[in-house]
């Protein structure tokens, strides 16, 4: 039989073509793609609101955090069961990152746990919304407002994750940064947009992820005005997307609802598959909330006959693809003093017996079946 990867991309005809468009035009780095690529992002998202092109997730929550003015001294919590980005954007502005445990059921970041780790230097909350389930944006909202907070949403999952019937990144948080990265729900191959109804954010992002200039790159060089005539207001970053990436981005958004109904077949079958197994299946989105569905992670129960290990062996013998998301920050060296002096309970139960099982938009039933 042939190897199941763990993952693969789903880029066709019409993407390789709009790269090829984006290159033979002679724009490649930021250009028109890119203005196109905001719009219409922000148009799928809704809300009026403001989106940000950036060369990586990780660029648009360094790029909110600093406009949102965190600085040394600043406390931010964030849940210990993510990737490294998460908390380390917030060290970049000499910040203090606070570890706290996720809900058991969900994986997302505990607002329980989130209410007792904060002090008077507490300034933000970073929820991620976990292998694409919402976290509890809503009782989060209600902390960070009780307490005079900024709530930075992590939504490198989540696209298009929805709560209480809003697109995540027009609902409640004060920006949103979402991950274009080679394995997320659409790509860019690398990519990020951070997503603000807040214009001041938003437009200190814009000249912050190119040097601090005060012109936009593409404004710069299609204006009738000098593209030498600008100013710079602050010592800024190199986060700007290219044009050929978005131009793949503009594509891949055209695609989206598609793909969403690809993976949640998947899942679909996934779950008729593998229920007389002693495994914990993850847990569909409630009410009117919605999955995207980024991770199908199980969890090997401990009446199992073999381990999480044992098992990622196996199917690395079968050559199937599988994969741990994540171990958690707290077990990680650098992290390891970051926590709230916690036990970690549900994340260190979690990640004892979780694997990561192949999921992506061209799957085939029969690789499925495999």
């Amino acid at each position: 039989m042939n190897a199941v990867p763990f993952f693969r991309p789903s880029i066709g005809t019409s993407e390789i073509k709009a790269v090829t468009d984006a290159i033979t035009s002679g724009w490649l780095t930021t250009g028109p793609n890119v203005a196109k690529f905001e719009r219409e992002f922000a148009n799928r998202i809704g809300g009026d609101v403001h989106a940000v092109a950036v060369n990586s997730a990780t660029s648009a929550l360094h790029l909110a955090l600093e406009a949102m003015g965190i600085t040394e001294g600043d406390e931010v919590i964030a849940p210990t069961l993510t990737f490294t980005a998460t908390a380390e954007v917030a060290r970049y502005l000499g910040a203090k990152v606070v570890l706290v445990d996720v809900d058991p059921d969900t994986l997302c970041i505990s607002p329980d746990a989130v209410q007792a780790a904060i002090t008077p230097k507490t300034r933000a909350i970073i929820p991620v919304h976990f292998a694409g389930y919402p976290a509890d944006l809503t009782r989060l909202r209600d902390i960070a407002d009780q307490h005079g907070l900024l709530l930075l949403d992590d939504a490198a999952h989540a696209l298009p994750t929805q709560h209480r019937g809003q697109m995540i990144g027009n609902c409640l948080a004060d920006a949103t940064a979402f991950s274009f990265y080679a394995t997320k729900t659409m790509t860019t191959g690398e990519g990020g947009m951070l997503v603000t109804r807040n214009p001041q954010i938003a437009a200190r992002a814009r000249k912050m992820r190119l040097h601090g200039i005060d012109r936009d790159v593409y404004d710069r060089f299609s204006n009738t005005n000098a593209s030498w005539r600008y100013d710079i207001v602050a010592p800024g970053y190199k986060y700007n997307m290219t044009d050929f990436s978005a131009a793949m981005g503009r594509v891949q958004l055209r695609k989206l609802d598609k793909f969403k109904d690809q993976r949640a077949t998947l899942v679909d079958r996934y779950r008729t598959a593998l229920a007389d197994l002693p495994l914990i299946l993850p847990q569909d989105a409630k009410g009117n909330d919605a999955h995207s569905w980024h991770l199908f992670a199980v969890q090997v129960r401990e009446d199992a006959a073999i381990s999480r290990d044992q098992l990622f062996e196996y199917l690395q013998t079968a050559r199937i693809g599988s994969s741990v998301h994540y171990r958690p920050l707290h077990r990680m060296s650098y992290w390891a003093p970051h926590g709230l002096n916690a036990d970690f309970v549900n994340a260190n139960l979690y990640y004892k017996r979780c694997l990561s099982l192949p999921l992506f938009m061209c799957m085939t039933h029969a690789e499925q079946d495999q």
